[in-house]
């Protein structure tokens, strides 16, 4: 199988007044054309650090300090900022958490579109806005026509969302980076907003790390799935591998936390309440046991 995109050892650091803080600790995967890989875990465990430092957008007090990012062999740490920026949003796309901070709202969408139209494929006037109305109808957005001219507050959250979608794909991308992309959508749009990323993914042969928490969306989405704990990927399976046969205790605690709807009424959830210490971090998976882990509290 060929490899689009390799993490090879990542560490990322804050350093801060209070001490170096690291929030992904020699992280490592691989991303294959056309795959959907889900990088999962809980709140706070490194999803999006890891996610800006593959298109270095850390920004200080934080620094990508070891590791390889290999993009078709050639290793990004060691492009000029000159190159990054003309491969983010070009061969490498990003979804960020939330479209009303990620979205200006100075500018109409359709000027943010043509900005990425403009900088990425040289198309400008009416040529770069017939393809920002373009974009927003692939998305699924009704009247692109008119909505090319809307400002951000003036729409939904779902279709906040889709804008987004449709910046990250205007300039046909290799890699779309989604970073929660349903957070605060509800139900439907959430399901209007996977559709579309299995539809364009299908069409346009593109490859989506899904960075999520969400284990509902991993089992619909996604074909493999690295979980991501205290900085590290502690185990890479199959979606199948991961639901049947979950190898790392923090895999099954993760698992056994969600909800099903057989359980019974007001049955608290699972949490893990416990931190395994910087030494049983380093240990490899088959050494790694339960008592290294938190006990379900009930």
């Amino acid at each position: 199988m060929s490899i689009l995109l390799e993490v090879k050892d990542l560490k990322t650091q804050f350093f801060t007044d209070d001490g170096v803080v690291t929030a992904v600790d020699g992280v490592s995967f691989s991303i294959a054309p056309s795959e959907i890989l889900g990088l999962v875990g809980e709140s706070g465990c490194g999803k999006s650090v890891t996610s800006l430092s593959m298109l270095r957008l850390v920004s200080k007090p934080g620094k990508i300090t070891g590791g390889e990012i290999l993009w078709r062999g050639k290793d990004l740490l060691k492009y000029s900022e000159r190159q990054m920026r003309e491969l983010r949003g070009d061969d490498i796309a990003m979804i960020f958490q939330e479209p009303m901070t990620s979205l200006d709202p100075l500018y109409t969408v359709g000027n943010q579109i043509m900005e990425a139209i403009t900088l990425h494929q040289g198309l400008k006037g009416q040529a770069a806005r017939t393809k920002a109305i373009e974009a927003l109808r692939d998305v699924g957005i009704p009247e692109p026509e008119q909505r090319v001219d809307s400002f951000p507050h003036q729409m939904s959250g779902g279709m906040r969302q889709r804008v987004m979608i449709a910046i990250a794909l205007s300039c046909n991308p290799d890699l779309l980076i989604a970073d929660e992309p349903t957070t605060a959508l509800d139900v439907t749009v959430q399901a209007t907003v996977l559709d579309l990323l299995k539809k364009l993914r299908r069409e346009r042969e593109m490859a989506i790390l899904l960075i999520t928490h969400n284990m509902g969306l991993v089992a619909e989405m996604c074909d493999r799935v690295a979980v991501m704990h205290g900085g590290k990927i502690v185990e890479t399976a199959t979606v199948q591998e991961i639901f049947a046969n979950p190898r790392h205790p923090y895999t099954r605690e993760l698992l056994k936390s969600i909800p099903t709807l057989d359980s019974p009424a007001k049955t608290p959830l699972s949490t893990v309440t416990w931190e395994p210490s910087a030494d049983e971090r380093q240990l490899p998976l088959a050494q790694i046991s339960e008592t290294h882990f938190a006990r379900i509290v009930l």
